[in-house]
């Protein structure tokens, strides 16, 4: 099974951080972001596909062809549209299921394992501030109906966290846009639900990695994660 790492962004908000460093390489206890996602990664997953552009080379020098027993293959965003078009950018060499992971997040090996066994799933959390993030619609089955990012007011406090399985379905749908003009992985899947079964599968660990502080706090629960 294959994995699919999107890590092209900019990551803005880390300031100087990212000055020549990209975001999933910053550092955790000395250890990069991307690596402990990758040890993260269920023994089913035995290639792993990154998309990457800003500052990619380093993503691409530290971790070769060939990473703790998985095959590692490139893809190159030149152009910063969204997460929707970086997916399609491996349309190619994806094969017929795929898990989709956000390159700047931790997640947790048991609740990666879980979503695998979907055909078609996205990974949520429940927060205390869910207008910061999209917001997950789910019926009583637990099967996705919506996701409405960043609403002004939500009671829901279950939000995409941004992991998914998915299927070359995908490619059938023409992607969303959200309000910046950028492609939209989320409202597409969004979209899917309406024609296709979609698992929601709570996750018991997430921490979203956004600013520079979130690393020092992230070295304080790491544990949780490895």
């Amino acid at each position: 099974m294959q994995a699919i790492i999107l890590v092209a962004g900019k990551g803005t908000r880390m300031g100087e951080l990212v000055k020549e460093i990209p975001k999933p390489m910053l550092k955790i206890n000395n250890k990069p972001i991307l690596e402990y996602k990758l040890n993260a990664l269920p023994e089913e997953i035995t290639e792993v596909i990154f998309v990457i552009g800003y500052l990619g080379d380093v993503i691409k020098n530290y971790f070769g062809d060939f990473y703790n027993g998985r095959k590692i293959k490139y893809v190159v965003q030149e152009r910063i549209e969204g997460s929707g078009a970086a997916l399609h950018l491996a349309k190619n060499i994806l094969k017929d299921r795929f898990l989709v992971m956000m390159g700047d997040d931790l997640y947790h090996k048991d609740d990666l394992k879980n979503i695998i066994n979907h055909d078609l799933a996205v990974l949520a959390y429940e927060v205390d501030n869910p207008t910061q993030f999209g917001v997950i619609e789910k019926d009583t089955k637990n099967y996705l109906i919506n996701i409405i990012e960043k609403p002004k007011e939500s009671e829901n406090k279950l939000v995409n966290i941004g992991v998914y399985m998915l299927n070359k379905i995908f490619f059938n749908y023409d992607l969303c846009y959200a309000d910046n003009g950028e492609t939209n992985l989320p409202l597409t899947i969004a979209k899917m639900s309406n024609y296709h079964i979609i698992k929601v599968e709570k996750a018991n660990h997430w921490f979203p990695i956004g600013y520079p502080g979130d690393l020092e706090k992230a070295e304080k629960i790491i544990y949780k994660f490895v």
